[in-house]
């Protein structure tokens, strides 16, 4: 990883959190990931956000049509191996025209290590499409901040529900074997 790869891959995180403040999130609901550690961390620290650790991203999903029905806006912070446990709360999302913003860290697509990751990476985007999840995929890390700022308002503005793909390449390899 060149110096320039390794700045961006340590500046994306606040750069998404940065947009997430100028949209008005207060609400922030995530699974525990090391990919979002930067920005759970954030915005825990933000004591203008509430920062709630899920058990399973489901939870996330009613968490924020509630925050939505209460006058808030909120994002869903997950790993792509937790997408499949959403798939039947989206129905709800769908049915009642809410909007929903999930960002997803990536795995079990390039540079793996983990070959239970495989199945769920390989088809994050199209159930999220099936569920009728609008989606936008980041390969760059320099695409992060335009990105997110496009999914914000599109999910807010159109009450639709809306996932970022950050992928496992901007991310970076886990490597256990060190």
């Amino acid at each position: 990883m060149t110096t320039d790869q390794q700045t961006s891959a340590t500046v994306w995180p606040d750069e998404i959190y940065e947009v997430l403040k100028q949209a008005g999130i207060t609400q922030v609901a995530y699974v525990p990931d090391a990919g979002h550690a930067k920005l759970i961390n954030r915005c825990h620290a933000d004591k203008a956000m509430r920062a709630v650790s899920l058990t399973t991203e489901e939870e996330g999903v009613a968490m924020l049509a509630g925050a939505w029905m209460g006058g808030a806006k909120g994002v869903l912070l997950m790993q792509s191996s937790g997408v499949g446990n959403c798939i039947n709360m989206l129905s709800m999302i769908e049915e009642c025209r809410l909007p929903l913003l999930m960002i997803v860290t990536m795995r079990g697509v390039w540079g793996e290590f983990n070959p239970w990751q495989v199945p769920m990476g390989g088809s994050t985007a199209a159930a999220l499409e099936n569920a009728g999840v609008i989606v936008h995929s980041v390969e760059r890390a320099e695409d992060i901040r335009e990105t997110i700022h496009a999914c914000t308002a599109l999910a807010f503005n159109t009450q639709r529900p809306v996932a970022m793909l950050i992928q496992q390449r901007v991310i970076g390899f886990k490597n256990w074997n060190k």
